[in-house]
């Protein structure tokens, strides 16, 4: 082979992979979804992240939005994912356990926005009212240290007991039971299993996201909790992102007008609580 030939093959060589490689570069920028659209939601059993699903997202989706979802067993999980940026969102959990979470895992985890949250409830399934309660009546509680307290403000809040003074109401345990003249046994249990057992129990509290979960009979509740602030349930990130615009426009989907209506038509028996911040 002349040297002339080789001249023209290497040309030729060069220009194909010159062509090449200005074809990927051209694919890649207008293909490639733009990274600050992208929203990675960690799911967790409960109604929470299935009212974002079909109520938050399809707001979202109409800005431009490309949302994932990554399930997760339980919320510690994660948390523990939401820390270390491997997903961007979750909407399962409330200030009381952000602050738990933060202090005991070194988080930097924010609520962004109170969202709808279900109330815990008080059910039984062999007593019509509250007023059937009888001497030693077997009550479960949740034995998770925030839902825990909110078991034992619930009793308190239909007169079956008093705490003491001095309890913290975000903490508060067995031991800061003052009073008790029905001789209750208030026995905390594992919130999952509670209810499978309530065929065993006379009474017990069982918070929102387990009623839901279980399909518990909504005819069985006969109480509901006050919800205090640091029970609402958030939208939350990293600390990081909090003023990025993506998390502002999901705290506007969660106060718009067509979320509102759609959690309206579907808020049977006043199910949800919406906080008043949303409807501003």
């Amino acid at each position: 082979m002349n040297k002339k030939v080789r001249a023209i093959l290497a040309a030729s060589v060069v220009a194909v992979v010159s062509f090449g490689v200005a074809g990927c570069g051209g694919y890649s920028s207008t293909s490639d979804v733009d990274a600050s659209k992208q929203i990675r939601v960690g799911t967790s059993p409960g109604p929470y992240s299935e009212l974002f699903k079909k109520g938050v997202a399809p707001i979202l989706k109409k800005k431009g939005y490309d949302i994932s979802y990554t399930s997760f067993s339980d919320l510690q999980t994660a948390d523990i994912a939401l820390n270390e940026g491997n997903i961007d969102l979750n909407v399962d959990q409330h200030s009381a356990y952000i602050k738990a979470f933060n202090k005991n895992k070194g988080g930097d985890l924010v609520g962004v926005t109170p969202i709808p949250t279900v109330p815990a409830g008080l059910y039984s399934q062999t007593r019509k009212s509250v007023k059937d309660v009888k001497d030693g009546d077997l009550v479960a509680i949740s034995q998770d240290a925030s839902n825990l307290s909110r078991g034992l403000r619930l009793l308190e809040k239909i007169g079956w007991i008093t705490l003491k003074e001095n309890a913290d109401p975000a903490t508060a345990t067995v031991n800061d039971i003052a009073s008790n003249p029905k001789r209750l046994d208030i026995r905390p249990m594992d919130s999952g299993t509670i209810p499978r057992s309530l065929q065993d129990l006379d009474y017990a509290v069982i918070p929102g996201s387990i009623s839901y979960s279980s399909k518990v009979d909504s005819k069985l509740e006969l109480a509901q909790e006050t919800l205090q602030p640091e029970y609402l349930l958030q939208a939350t990130v990293k600390e990081r992102n909090k003023e990025k615009t993506w998390v502002k426009d999901v705290v506007e989907a969660y106060s718009s007008q067509a979320f509102l209506d759609f959690l309206d038509e579907n808020n049977a028996k006043n199910y949800w609580f919406v906080p008043e911040e949303l409807r501003k």
